[in-house]
């Protein structure tokens, strides 16, 4: 799994040859989500309002580069690290 970004103790990770659609994997201590990339809606998982807003936001600012790491990972090409949220 290989991590792609960590911020505020968040963690997102990418799989290779995952399942369709498009999405991203977050952990933060006991919590554990699915992220669709394109709609930036929970799959699978909970996260509490705030990690929620701040994964959201990150995502956001970063939906092209998620893109881009999901076609790498369904290459099985090496992923980009993306810039944390500041």
């Amino acid at each position: 799994m290989p991590e792609i970004c960590r911020f505020l103790g968040i963690i997102i990770t990418m799989y290779y040859n995952d399942h369709p659609p498009p999405h991203f994997h977050v952990r933060y201590n006991q919590q554990k989500a699915i992220i669709e990339i394109e709609s930036l809606t929970i799959l699978e998982g909970q996260l509490t309002p705030r990690v929620r807003d701040l994964v959201i936001e990150w995502a956001t600012l970063h939906k092209s580069e998620l893109l881009e790491n999901w076609q790498f990972a369904r290459q099985n090409d090496p992923l980009t690290k993306i810039e944390p949220l500041e």
